[in-house]
């Protein structure tokens, strides 16, 4: 328990599609300590993307209860699970979802205005989350003037900036070349380092054995859990690739 930061206690999510009915998740129990790297698994239509958004906050199940830091936020409201995404958890997309029109400073500084950080501060903050993923050089220009890796590492700043306690990235190096996922890998494995808990969703086999254990979901429910006996690092991909 002392350990602990998520606990889910028989969560399912239902969505009606027509006149169907979709269990999307069924009586999902799943608990994660502290500075675990986890990667969850799973085809398409798994459900590995509805309990992403959950343990995010971005979606309440419909039965079943969700503690995160041991506070039941199943049962919150939509501003009071705001606050949670705010303050607890730092997303990483496949898509990036970055401001176009915005510099890579202003994009980082984003959840900071949320938070109701002065400006002085917001400016101090996520610069040193940008020069934690070495992109000092690279503050003041656009997404478009970046390439692919560099815009994932702004994603993974800003992530990073409101110091969360919980990392949760989607298919991070979805849309990466194999050289930029290397990089991108060895940065959640520095995140891991620093003592955050990372939740990684992965289809891709070599990506999940970087974490150092692997949830497998199948038709909504648990298939297997496991902690990854040949856990592989960022130097061993890049020594594969060389």
């Amino acid at each position: 328990m002392g350990n602990e930061v998520i606990r889910l206690e028989k969560i399912s999510r239902q969505y009606k599609v027509g006149s169907e009915i979709v269990h999307a998740l069924n009586e999902v129990s799943l608990n994660i300590n502290k500075n675990e790297f986890v990667a969850m698994m799973g085809p398409s239509g798994s459900g590995k993307s509805t309990l992403m958004n959950t343990l995010g906050c971005l979606d309440t199940p419909s039965s079943g209860s969700y503690f995160l830091n041991n506070v039941d936020v199943s049962k919150m409201t939509d501003n009071e699970l705001a606050e949670i995404r705010n303050h607890e958890i730092g997303f990483i997309f496949q898509t990036f979802n970055l401001l176009p029109r915005s510099t890579a400073l202003e994009n980082v500084m984003l959840p900071l205005i949320y938070a109701g950080m002065s400006k002085h501060d917001r400016i101090v903050r996520a610069t040193e989350a940008l020069e934690s993923v070495q992109l000092g050089d690279r503050m003041h220009h656009r997404p478009n003037e970046l390439s692919g890796g560099q815009r994932q590492r702004v994603a993974v700043a800003r992530a990073l900036v409101n110091r969360p306690t919980i990392i949760l990235a989607d298919e991070p190096t979805g849309n990466l070349d194999s050289k930029t996922s290397v990089e991108i890998i060895g940065l959640m494995e520095e995140i891991h380092r620093l003592g955050n808990t990372i939740i990684l969703v992965t289809h891709e086999e070599d990506i999940a054995e970087h974490a150092h254990r692997i949830v497998r979901l199948r038709d909504g429910k648990v298939e297997d859990d496991y902690q990854n006996k040949n856990i592989r690092t960022a130097a061993d991909l890049a020594a594969a690739n060389s």
